[in-house]
């Protein structure tokens, strides 16, 4: 049985990428869901729900997604997706976003949706190039009243609306 790791380890370099589902502690992962999610209260929200996929380098957690049940018929949704900053751009969020759809399809899922800060150019790109598609914009998501913080920036642009992709995975 592997044992847990914790996410703060650093891993081995050039160890291959293993994508599995985490049956650890999922409190260890905090350091990862904050890096995904700027709100504490959004975090507590979805932290016990759904499947949390973990990769893993040399033994050592270098990212998460979490996959949740959307509330539309035969939708998931990626509710949560971080790699530890040494670890990006070299493969391993698309090997975990890869995986969660792979999951998402065997649960009987037709599509996955993913929101993110529509100030997140990179972001953007990044679900863009896996086949994701804008669907709509949510506007005033990030604000202190849903436990943001005042004043976040991405990208030099002030993060205040969310925009809703989506991706068929059938």
């Amino acid at each position: 049985m592997p044992r847990n790791v914790d996410a703060t380890e650093q891993p081995v370099t050039g160890a291959p990428v293993e994508v599995v589902i985490h049956a650890g502690d999922r409190a260890a992962l905090m350091p990862l869901l904050r890096l995904a999610d700027d709100s504490e209260r959004a975090i507590a929200g979805y932290f016990a729900r759904g499947t949390l996929l973990v990769a893993k380098m040399g033994g050592a957690i270098v990212g998460h997604a979490l996959m949740i049940e959307g509330e539309a018929p035969a939708t998931w949704e990626l509710k949560s997706l971080a790699v530890l900053e040494a670890r990006r751009h070299a493969g391993v969020g698309r090997l975990l976003v890869e995986a969660g759809l792979a999951h998402a399809r065997g649960q009987g899922a037709r599509s996955v949706v993913v929101a993110t800060a529509t100030a997140d150019t990179g972001l953007l790109r990044f679900y863009q190039r896996l086949g994701f598609r804008m669907t709509r914009i949510e506007r005033d998501a990030f604000t202190p009243d849903a436990g943001y913080p005042p004043d976040l920036f991405a990208d030099g642009i002030q993060i205040l609306d969310r925009v809703w992709l989506e991706v068929a995975v059938d």
